[in-house]
């Protein structure tokens, strides 16, 4: 369970900013997290003075407890529970695999109609984390995938005159630091935005020429037995306007309206 102190940071900074919520009762809560948002204070990002662990206590006015991470960069879908129990039983489904995530990404290339990526990654340190250290062995990762869409634009970027890009659907199997960027990385079609793990004329170009300056990657759903009823609990999250306004560009119309 990821029970962290909940001090302010001594200034108001954007601390009375409202976040959508997904879903709430008594036992827990799910916010869409935009991108550009921590969920909770870290020393890798010292400057920053927004979080979404203060943000959703002050906007329900009770602690909350985080269950699970969303990268920075990372919009979505993030559940927070209301009590140290209810935060031991999500966390207890983490750690079994019985909570199901679905994320959607735009990627490098023309991504396969479908396909498991089964690939251990070594974790990742945090470079910026006094004693980070590097386990050397490999944890097992798996990602499952499918193509949703696909688009081609007359431009070069790297070695060709026309450039393609997937939308693709990821429901991973397991949560290691980074999964889906790295696993996106190790088939060849990084996620664009991706500023570790992606490719760097991709990410100016989408800057520079389609005014999206995100890693564009949304956790869509996220499901699982509600820690109390037991009943299945699916949330649905929908994805950020400007990841929206950079798929309507590619011309994937069809899916904007379905993930609005």
């Amino acid at each position: 369970m990821m029970e962290l102190p909940e001090t302010d940071s001594g200034n108001n900074n954007g601390q009375d900013e409202i976040l959508p919520v997904l879903y709430q009762d008594d036992a827990l809560i799910v916010i869409n997290k935009p991108t550009g948002l921590l969920v909770h204070r870290s020393p890798i990002d010292r400057h920053e003075t927004r979080f979404a662990l203060q943000l959703v206590r002050n906007q329900i006015g009770q602690r909350v407890y985080p269950v699970h991470r969303l990268d920075k960069p990372t919009s979505g879908a993030l559940v927070f529970a209301l009590s140290s129990e209810i935060a031991r039983k999500l966390t207890e489904q983490f750690t079994a695999k019985q909570i199901d995530k679905t994320y959607l990404a735009v990627v490098r290339g023309y991504a396969p109609e479908s396909g498991t990526i089964d690939h251990a990654l070594v974790e990742e340190p945090d470079k910026k984390m006094p004693g980070s250290k590097i386990k050397s062995d490999p944890q097992p990762a798996v990602s499952h995938y499918r193509c949703l869409a696909q688009a081609e634009l007359s431009v070069l970027i790297e070695r060709y005159p026309q450039s393609r890009f997937s939308l693709v659907e990821v429901k991973p199997e397991t949560g290691r630091r980074h999964q889906i960027r790295r696993h996106m990385k190790h088939i060849n079609h990084p996620i664009i935005g991706d500023a570790k793990h992606g490719r760097g004329r991709y990410n100016r170009y989408f800057k520079e020429c389609m005014d999206s300056d995100r890693l564009l990657l949304a956790a869509t759903e996220i499901s699982f037995d509600h820690p109390v009823s037991g009943e299945k609990l699916t949330i649905k999250a929908p994805v950020q306007d400007n990841m929206l306004a950079l798929m309507n560009r590619l011309g994937w119309q069809l899916w904007v309206e379905r993930y609005r």
